[in-house]
């Protein structure tokens, strides 16, 4: 029994310390895309991002972030290729959106790429995270 308690001691200390690493805020999010360089950021901005629609070069399809996510934000959204449902963006509905720090960075990165064809800048990024808060 003792060696187990300082090998649990040992990954409850490393556990805590990975935890602030992936945990965060949206504010978090926000000061990290200013120390980027990013300016003020937008609700505006960030609305007209979010229904923009961009002409993807392969396909010459259409594509906006509401092809996917709806322009209900309340609303569960569907992923356009697979099918696969979207939990809501809008925080008032699900809290848990925006707290994690990777999950955002990751899907800022796939769904920029996918919609615009390149990734987002920060300011884009905080333009369009303070749209999403403010649902």
């Amino acid at each position: 029994m003792k060696r187990s308690t300082p090998a649990l001691a040992a990954l409850t200390l490393l556990w805590g310390l990975a935890v602030p690493a992936q945990a965060g805020t949206p504010q978090t999010l926000l000061q990290k895309y200013r120390s980027q360089g990013a300016a003020s950021f937008s609700e505006a901005r960030g609305r007209r991002l979010w229904q923009a629609t961009h002409l993807d070069a392969r396909s010459g399809r259409k594509r906006s972030c509401t092809t996917c996510h709806t322009t209900d934000l309340r609303r569960p959204g569907k992923h356009a290729r697979t099918g696969k449902v979207i939990q809501p963006m809008a925080p008032s509905v699900n809290p848990k959106r925006f707290t994690n720090a990777r999950k955002v960075e990751k899907w800022f990165k796939r769904n920029c790429k996918w919609t615009l064809g390149r990734e987002c800048t920060p300011q884009e990024k905080g333009d369009i995270l303070t749209f999403l808060i403010s649902q």
